[in-house]
């Protein structure tokens, strides 16, 4: 059985929405980023930390890629252009999007207060704005690869909710479509009960 180290309140809810997707079963030992028992797995105390036996992996992208990649699904073939374009995907949502809302994050309570500039918000919210309308003008179906759902919509959902959470909301009417539909999906709503 896998095993999830983290809070389901952090990027850990990423690869439980994909181990649900999976029909994948897990177990989750809920921990705080820097805790003793995350530290000893992975010495920069970051969340999530994620066991296969007694192999240990982290960050939640390549977990959920290692995921698909075993499972075969959520993901295209290694090697086609399909799994080129996906990737491309991800590392915009994880460059334009997450990287922005952890910057937030790290500048409204992560950093010590004297490092803190909270003025910074409102550049990272415009940059947010500017990738979500340049992402939805490229959507071509229900999900980021067309009929496909794959591991890009897990993270570009979940940081849609985590913007909301945020304070960085979007006017964007098809972003809010998109995000309603990935939390449509019944690995979703068995997480969330909603």
């Amino acid at each position: 059985m896998y095993e999830i180290i983290g809070s389901p309140t952090s990027r850990a809810f990423r690869v439980m929405w994909m181990l649900e997707e999976l029909g994948e079963p897990y177990k989750v030992q809920k921990e705080q980023p820097r805790s003793e028992a995350v530290k000893a797995l992975n010495p920069s105390g970051k969340i999530p930390v994620f066991k296969d036996g007694d192999d240990v992996i982290t960050d939640s992208t390549a977990i959920m890629t290692y995921l698909a990649d075993k499972h075969g699904a959520l993901t295209f073939p290694a090697g086609t252009l399909d799994r080129a374009r996906q990737d491309a995907l991800t590392h915009c949502i994880l460059d334009e999007i997450d990287a922005v809302l952890w910057t937030a994050a790290r500048h409204t309570f992560v950093l010590p207060e004297e490092k803190r500039l909270p003025a910074i918000k409102d550049s990272l919210k415009w940059e947010y704005e500017r990738t979500i309308n340049r992402l939805m003008e490229s959507l071509e179906g229900p999900y980021l690869m067309g009929e496909t759902f794959t591991i890009a919509d897990i993270l570009l959902a979940h940081c849609g909710t985590w913007a909301r959470s945020a304070g960085f909301p979007s006017d964007n009417a098809r972003f809010a479509e998109y995000v309603k539909a990935c939390r449509a999906r019944p690995a979703f709503q068995k997480l969330t009960g909603k």
